[in-house]
């Protein structure tokens, strides 16, 4: 009876596994967003992830909307340290389902970053 259990567990972890993987692999969009870099972090109480946050400004005077984004590329967090408080160009991919928090709070992931000009 215990090596049916084990054979369950070990085939619930493979298929977590390969679910999480597709998830992570499988964009279902990708675009791009310009606005002002407000806030890069590392957060996270188990799994530490980069969390950034870019104000649309639709309206000048009028408060931006926020929206809130997850960057795992180590290069693109260093270019994004630097440009905080700029006005930059984000191109991102959308992840849906993804199971855990432990690869970013959103679903959307950042894999490059420029600065845009005004």
């Amino acid at each position: 009876m215990k090596k049916m259990w084990w054979k369950v567990l070990v085939v619930l972890v493979i298929l977590f596994s390969a679910y999480s993987w597709f998830t992570l692999w499988w964009s279902y969009s990708d675009g791009e967003r310009v606005g002002t870099l407000q806030k890069m972090a590392r957060k996270g109480w188990l799994c530490k992830t980069n969390e950034g946050e870019l104000a649309l400004y639709i309206i000048p005077g009028v408060a931006p909307q926020l929206w809130y984004f997850t960057v795992r590329n180590d290069a693109v967090v260093v270019q994004l340290d630097e440009l905080v408080g700029k006005r930059v160009r984000l191109h991102y991919s959308e992840h849906r389902g993804v199971p855990s928090s432990c690869f970013g709070d959103t679903r959307y992931f950042i894999d490059s970053v420029s600065e845009a000009p005004l």
